[in-house]
């Protein structure tokens, strides 16, 4: 891969600043200065600053045709000197380069076979998931989840590792589950992806692709019932004012339970098959959000529900409310019982979730009634007490 491995008596000192002279006159004008810099530190051997340089160079837009020769001809020259993270975040750059997606597994297996070692298992991890990612353009779905799977074993055996580690481990994961049409796990691990970088350096047409992608998985994820992590995330205002702007209206309206609004946002679902095709579960989804709703909006004292009104508010004839009670139960989004002979829900517990703001507003409102309630328990008592209670 170097010319010191491939011709051991070739003066390095002399055949590095002649590579580097001859990329420098390639390079546009602005990058010259580049490789001057390069020489100059690795004549000094400053390993830590080369290795900065080389990072800084790898961001400049103009720089992708030189990436596979300099990390092939100079940067294998004195890779051992380089921190292992940095070592794969600058290969990693330049196997984006190539245009065969098995061209870059390739070039990454030189780079794994580096980084396999004891010290440096989580910079690995960043490794093999970012060939995996090649590997998935390729159609290697199986060897993508192998690899998954040991990679979360190692991850699990770490403290911490660095953000830009779990991001790639996140993000490819993401892009298996999409593969594979799992709505729930994309959703997860897209979310966990999300957490690990800064929204505001990520392109706009990136950002509203994932926003779109969320919120498609959290409608048709059948053991999502809680909106709330993606209704609150930033990356979901960039769909607002575009063509899917009803998509994040159909959120808030599941969220809600706003089965009214479901039904008014119904003509829209003609711009998306997967929507259409699952018509009867998304059906089901806002019926059960609808009683999430209904339960959460009542005092902790008040949760014995007659079917008439669960038949209400799901807009449910009153011989299905059964039938929903039972699935809400048997998936875990409440707790409780249901009286056959009355035809009451007894609601002993609510699925813990993350509100939006008008929900929040609900629980403030809430909270402020329950506070009034204790003041006048407090003035009775008090002129009751008379100087009993005397402060």
């Amino acid at each position: 891969m170097s010319h010191s491995a491939s011709n051991m008596d070739v003066d390095v000192e002399f055949d590095v600043p002649k590579y580097l002279s001859e990329e420098r006159q390639k390079a546009p004008s602005h990058l010259q200065q580049y490789f001057s810099t390069f020489e100059d530190l690795y004549e000094r051997k400053l390993w830590h600053q080369l290795t900065q340089h080389i990072l800084e160079f790898f961001k400049q837009p103009e720089s992708g045709p030189f990436q596979v020769s300099i990390y092939q001809q100079f940067v294998a020259e004195w890779e051992n000197k380089i921190n292992r993270l940095s070592l794969v975040t600058i290969a990693l750059q330049a196997a984006s380069q190539f245009k065969d997606a098995q061209a870059s597994v390739d070039f990454l297996q030189h780079i794994i076979t580096k980084v396999d070692t004891p010290e440096s298992k989580d910079v690995y991890v960043l490794a093999v998931m970012e060939a995996a990612h090649f590997q998935l353009v390729l159609g290697q779905a199986d060897q993508v989840k192998k690899v998954i799977d040991s990679s979360e074993k190692i991850l699990d055996g770490f403290d911490s590792v660095e953000t830009a580690i779990s991001a790639s481990f996140y993000r490819v994961s993401a892009e298996y589950f999409k593969s594979q049409a799992d709505y729930v796990q994309y959703y997860k691990n897209a979310l966990l992806f999300l957490a690990c970088v800064n929204l505001d350096s990520m392109p706009t047409a990136e950002r509203m692709e994932r926003a779109y992608d969320l919120a498609m998985a959290a409608l048709l994820g059948d053991s999502i019932y809680n909106f709330g992590e993606l209704l609150m995330h930033p990356v979901l205002d960039s769909l607002t004012n575009t063509e899917h702007d009803w998509l994040r209206t159909l959120l808030f309206t599941f969220n809600n339970g706003d089965i009214g609004k479901f039904e008014a946002l119904g003509p829209h679902f003609s711009k998306q098959p997967l929507l259409q095709q699952n018509s009867a579960a998304l059906n089901q989804k806002i019926c059960l959000m609808s009683l999430i709703e209904a339960v959460f909006r009542r005092s902790g004292d008040n949760r014995v529900i007659p079917f008439g009104e669960i038949a209400s508010e799901t807009r449910l004839p009153i011989d299905e409310v059964e039938h929903l009670v039972m699935k809400a139960l048997s998936i875990n989004l409440l707790k409780g019982s249901i009286d056959q002979v009355d035809q009451l829900v007894v609601v002993t517990w609510v699925q813990p979730r993350v509100l939006d703001k008008t929900q929040i507003d609900g629980m403030r409102r809430k909270l402020e009634d329950w506070n009034n309630q204790v003041k006048k328990i407090s003035t009775f008592v008090g002129q009751q007490g008379g100087e009993v209670f005397a402060q």
